[in-house]
């Protein structure tokens, strides 16, 4: 078989099939793959038909249909499946020919994959795709890394099926070398949970602090949604509290135990290998896993005594307008946390994170897709050295204007026994930053004493340890200092 396709997709679940007719439908030729041959032949005969789609039915057909240097993108489920794929393509393939994996795979398999074809002179791109099943078929978020050689040969089609900001850019740029594309993805879906669950709080303490029905709440969020917390999540959050099956509410009828697929988890493993306090995404993370002990929760909910929760009977709207303050103050962390994540691994990887272009990827097509990323890359923009998003104006401002309505509602929500973990941990988190001082010399003294760990003086020169007999018995032999 000789086509010569532009690219070849092999898996077609949901989003293996959306993408390629986004592809088609902006004109390129693509050649469908799937293990399953009938896969291949029901998405011919449904979805694909009346298309200029190509089906296969062997990797050798695939190969042989593409033009050179062949592009092949893998939509297979992370780890061995991809490795496998991997594997069984080379040797039907010419050096120089590009292997993209567009699942969610860690960056970490796609630092190890990216350097190993290099070897064998092939190409490859590890590429973060977010937006679901709608934002593949009509525009996702793409964030490619890996060899910066194979960018140009796909620089066209990835920006052309991407989504597009309201100015027209695409929300698609080279990220970087290696792992980075799924590193950025990585960040972006640990954001995602810190953002679910900032939402799924507030709609706690609404419903609970509040008395609120979901039809209130429905268009509380649609209020906020016209403002600074635009965003998707917000948007669909509305749809759902408006949604109802004979009369019903289904929202209410959902079991409170919530599902993850890692990288979440991903997100906060490397915040602790690289030291960054990602405490936000970290406790989304964990009240995740709390959910998931529902039967422990309903035993505990009979025996532990705590604040009977009554509904707050004072001025509504004053407390909706704390909530919206202290939802956003908490989304500023949230993304502070994550671009201090992304500015450590570019460090620690050596990668060249454009940090504001990031956010216009992020702006359109993906799921943290807000009017809020507007922000961030006019951040990066102004300073593209910028340490910290809150030490930008722009955030340091919004801060500033929301804290006191943030405070008073973690306040309440402690007084009233309504747990907002994310919230909370994103406060403690700017009150440490904030603080000249931390209270981290008594923990130094602490492990002096117990481990002769050695600590530094305020008033001798930075690098130069100290160690002292606390107890007059354990002598002057301290431990060597090293960062674990």
């Amino acid at each position: 078989m000789t086509t010569n396709a532009d690219i070849a997709l092999i898996g077609l679940a949901v989003m293996g099939q959306n993408l390629i007719l986004n592809m088609d439908e902006n004109g390129f030729k693509v050649v469908a793959y799937n293990r399953s041959v009938d896969k291949t032949r029901d998405f011919l005969a449904g979805p694909a038909k009346g298309t200029n789609i190509v089906g296969v039915e062997s990797l050798e057909a695939l190969v042989q249909s593409l033009s050179s240097p062949r592009k092949i993108m893998m939509m297979v489920r992370a780890g061995d499946a991809v490795d496998a794929t991997i594997e069984s393509l080379l040797p039907l393939l010419d050096k120089g020919d590009l292997i993209i994996d567009g699942g969610n795979s860690n960056f970490d398999d796609s630092q190890r994959r990216a350097l190993a074809l290099k070897e064998q002179g092939f190409l490859y791109i590890g590429t973060g795709v977010s937006g679901g099943e709608e934002g593949a078929r009509n525009g996702p978020s793409i964030m490619p890394g890996g060899n910066p050689e194979a960018w140009p040969l796909v620089k066209d089609l990835f920006q052309t099926i991407s989504a597009k900001t309201d100015s027209g850019a695409a929300c698609c740029d080279w990220v970087g070398e290696n792992g980075a594309g799924h590193f950025v993805k990585m960040v972006h879906n640990g954001i995602e949970y810190g953002d679910m669950q900032l939402i799924c709080e507030a709609y706690h303490f609404m419903k609970r602090g509040l008395g609120l029905s979901n039809i209130q709440m429905q268009q509380i969020f649609s209020q906020w949604n016209e403002r600074e917390l635009g965003s998707y999540l917000i948007e669909i959050t509305a749809d759902i509290l408006g949604f109802e099956e004979d009369g019903q509410s289904v929202v209410d009828l959902i079991v409170d135990h919530a599902g993850q697929k890692g990288t979440g988890k991903w997100t906060g493993i490397n915040a602790l290998e690289l030291g960054v306090p990602l405490t936000l995404i970290g406790e989304a993370v964990f009240s995740r896993y709390l959910s998931a002990i529902r039967h422990e929760r309903i035993k505990a909910a009979h025996v532990l005594s705590g604040p009977e929760i009554e509904v707050i009977d004072k001025d509504t709207t004053e407390w909706i307008n704390c909530l919206g303050d202290a939802l956003l103050a908490s989304k500023i962390i949230s993304y502070a946390q994550g671009y201090m994540l992304m500015r450590s691994a570019a460090s620690e990887y050596e990668w060249n994170l454009q940090y504001g272009s990031i956010a216009q990827m992020w702006r359109g097509g993906c799921i943290i897709r807000s009017v809020f990323l507007d922000d961030i890359k006019n951040a990066y923009d102004k300073n593209p050295e910028l340490e910290n998003l809150l030490l930008d104006d722009y955030f340091a401002e919004a801060i500033e204007s929301t804290h006191t309505g943030w405070r008073k509602i973690i306040g309440k929500a402690v007084e009233q026994g309504i747990p907002v973990p994310a919230m909370s941990s994103a406060l403690a988190f700017y009150d440490g930053y904030r603080t000249a001082r931390l209270p981290a010399n008594l923990l130094q003294a602490q492990r002096d004493y117990f481990g002769a760990h050695t600590y530094e003086r305020m008033d001798k020169p930075a690098g130069e340890r100290f160690h002292t007999n606390w107890t007059g018995e354990g002598g002057d032999v301290s431990s060597s200092s090293y960062d674990a």
